[in-house]
């Protein structure tokens, strides 16, 4: 990760540089300056070290600026977001802050057109489910005008964002549903109590699995082919022993790596040589990945596109693996997904099929 340092100093180098002018703007700017001269110079700067980052700012105080850096969500960003800030200088004028940090109930409020969002008109309940007992599965209950459905659900969300911090409302709740307050069907909670719940449920957790080390589990791998609507072949390889392991919830955090490669010659699937620069790719992510404790599940090939999976106790080290295997791998096109997923509902279809 030298490199990925490197671009970190050159930014705060180049931050500090500037610095007095965007004080400058950022105390006594409008809108309009702040996004032309700050913004959008500041843009430009950090998508040289990752896409995906956003920001806001402001006066902390009457002589301090804060930059608040934030991945909207987003979470195989945040860890990028949080060693930048982590290599920020000290200024006495300026605060960095990495990702939304949570905020008292009192000091949220959303106000969206016609839609308020407030600590009064928003309540929860969670739905417990007997196949899933660790999953945090919540309702959100809005009492106000719900015509639109869509503004309703955003306004929700970014009230909880304010409330519960970035990191925590990105990593807390595994599933949840914003309704009308008649079609709510429990008791409803006030949201003032959402952070003890979360705290409480976090805690529970954590004593149930805390002492499974790891997966020692025998690999055995099996083959899987099907045809697609298409009359595309696809091709997977499976680890059927972690498909059948008991405490999957133990490894919540599931990442997919996503190549895109030419198989149009092949039935989309890759020719020798993609074949070949691909297995290595892949055979050096599963040995760096099971040294930090991350578990290979399988891949599967089809229709020009080979998915890597693997699952994890936690979701920054994956992160930076596969960062890397995108930033020395620019002839293929490559993305990847991290999500949590407690009982790895996304390989429904291979646990039924082994």
């Amino acid at each position: 990760m030298e490199q990925k340092q490197l671009d970190y100093k050159d930014f705060w180098d180049w931050f500090l540089a500037k610095e007095k002018y965007f004080y400058e703007i950022v105390k006594n700017g409008g809108q309009e300056a702040i996004e032309k001269d700050f913004f959008d110079h500041i843009a430009a700067k950090l998508r040289q070290i990752n896409e995906g980052f956003y920001f806001l700012t402001g006066m902390s105080n009457d002589s301090t600026a804060e930059l608040v850096l934030t991945a909207d969500g987003e979470i195989r960003n945040i860890v990028f977001i949080e060693e930048l800030i982590e290599a920020a200088p000290t200024l006495g004028h300026w605060k960095f802050t990495a990702l939304k940090p949570e905020k008292n109930i009192e000091n949220v409020g959303v106000e969206m057109g016609e839609y308020s969002f407030s600590k009064d008109n928003i309540f929860f309940y969670s739905k417990e489910q007997e196949e899933y007992p660790d999953e945090i599965d919540l309702v959100f209950v809005y009492d106000g005008n719900t015509e639109n459905k869509n503004a309703v659900t955003t306004g929700v969300c970014i009230f909880l964002d304010s409330f519960l911090g970035e990191l925590n409302f990105a990593t807390q709740i595994d599933t949840f549903t914003v309704v009308e307050i008649d079609k709510a069907k429990q008791d409803l909670v006030p949201i003032e109590k959402l952070k003890d719940f979360l705290s409480w449920r976090e805690r529970e957790f954590t004593e149930k699995y805390k002492s499974i080390k790891s997966a020692d589990v025998e690999e055995e791998f099996s083959i899987l082919r099907a045809t697609l609507d298409n009359e595309k072949p696809l091709i997977a390889c499976m680890n059927i022993s972690l498909l059948n392991y008991h405490e999957k919830a133990s490894y919540p955090w599931i990442s997919v790596l996503k190549f895109h490669y030419n198989g149009e010659h092949n039935d989309g699937l890759p020719e020798k040589e993609d074949f070949e620069i691909l297995s290595e790719i892949e055979d050096k992510a599963i040995e760096n990945l099971k040294e930090k404790g991350y578990l290979y599940i399988g891949r599967e090939t089809s229709n020009n596109i080979k998915e890597s999976y693997f699952a994890g106790k936690d979701f920054r080290e994956i992160s930076k693996v596969f960062k890397t295997i995108k930033d020395r791998n620019p002839e293929y096109k490559i993305s990847f997904n991290i999500f949590k997923d407690k009982y790895w509902q996304y390989f429904k279809y291979y646990n039924n099929a082994v």
